[in-house]
Parts: C-alpha cells; structure tokens; sequence
C-alpha cells in the first residue's frame, strides 16, 4: 500500500492514496489551517467505520442478503495528553435488509471488529471499541 501527502498551503495538505484518489487535510484557523479538509484524525475514524461497513456488506452479502442500508455512526474520544490517540471509540449500527435477522448482524460485526477489520484492531490498542446496533424493518425504506 502506497500514499502520498504534499502541502498545498498553510496546514492544508492533498493525500493521495495509492489507488489514485485524492482529497485534502486541513486544521483549524488557531493551527494555522482554514477549514477546507478534514482532520487527519478524523479521516483514521471514517477509514475505522469504513473498514467495518466493508466487512460488515461481504459477510452479509455471502449469506445472500439483499441489503437496503447499512448506516454507521461514530463518536471517539481522545487523551487530553499528546498524543492524543482515541481512548474510546462507539460504533452505532443500522441495518436493512431483506430477511435478516438480529443474531446474523451481531455476528457479522463480532467478525468484523474481531477479526476482519485492520483498522478496528489497531485502534483497538489505545481505545475501548464499543457498538451497538439496530436492525430496521425492512419494509419502511425511508
């Protein structure tokens, strides 16, 4: 895996991933930043979300559900010291699909922060990863 960061201005930076996309980092005005990217931290938490989404559709998937939504919302807490790694990490799920029951979400997400997601385990050294879940009626699609 390959990535590369190169300054644009002020704190601002473009990553670039190895796979060829792209988008830009920024800090806050009291940093030197101007509020135009992303925190560095907050993009590891979404790359921790996304890598459990992930695993969470192909687990499901492969069980031959068809999936309407999976939804995920995070909320991380960080040590007051430098540095500041995330002491707390809470994963809200939402699930839809088409005869899924609850047992096989929790499953998928056991496995998920368990074993499959890369990310959830490294973070898992500093921070306590904790989650829940709701599994929505598959007939109401709003």
């Amino acid at each position: 895996m390959k990535g590369e960061v190169r300054l644009v201005d002020g704190v601002r930076f473009q990553v670039t991933s190895g796979s060829g996309h792209s988008t830009f980092t920024d800090g806050p005005p009291e940093e030197g930043g101007k509020n135009l990217g992303m925190r560095p931290m907050e993009m590891v938490l979404l790359g921790m979300g996304g890598c459990t989404a992930f695993d969470i559709v192909q687990i499901l998937r492969k069980r031959r559900h068809k999936l309407q939504l999976v939804e995920i919302e995070m909320e991380a807490e960080r040590a007051d010291e430098v540095p500041k790694v995330f002491t707390a990490i809470h994963l809200k799920y939402r699930v839809r699909g088409e005869g899924i029951k609850r047992r096989e979400v929790q499953r998928a997400i056991e496995l998920s922060l368990e074993k499959y997601c890369s990310a959830t385990r490294m973070l898992a050294a500093t921070a306590e990863v904790t989650y829940e879940f709701e599994l929505l009626d598959a007939s109401n699609t709003d």
